[in-house]
This record gives structure tokens, sequence and C-alpha cells, in this order.
């Protein structure tokens, strides 16, 4: 077995976070909160994300992940 160095770690902790791919997504379909472009509201995200359990944890991570995302 290979030693993973830690500069590997975080390259791929986004893959090892992403549990459940799509399910926010489709939580938010079924309340309406999917904007005409197809994506999230981030009116969604931020009210999902003060919820505890999963769907608070992945609103969190979008979060998060949105942050990571380089902009134009």
């Amino acid at each position: 077995m290979p030693l993973h160095t830690p500069s590997e770690k975080k390259k791929n902790f986004i893959k090892a976070a992403i549990k459940r791919k799509g399910a926010l997504t489709a939580k938010a379909k079924a309340v309406g909160g999917i904007s005409k472009k197809g994506t999230i509201k981030k009116s969604f995200i931020t009210k999902a994300a003060k919820e505890s359990g999963r769907t608070g944890r992945q609103a969190r991570l979008a979060i998060t992940l949105s942050k990571l995302r380089k902009k134009k």
C-alpha cells in the first residue's frame, strides 16, 4: 500500500467530502430552490445551511466549494 503525501490528501479532499452526488440539487428541486439557469438558489443554500443533519452539512459544503471556485 503506497503512502499518501499530505499534498495528495489536500488535492482529493473534495472527492472524499462529497458522499451523495446530486442530493442537494434533488432536494432543491423538490422545494423550488432551483433558478432559471438550473443552479441552486443562494437563498436556498443559506437557509439549508442553518439546518442540522445531512442537508445542513451538504449546504455548508456547497458554500465552502463556491468560495474555492475561481470567479470569472
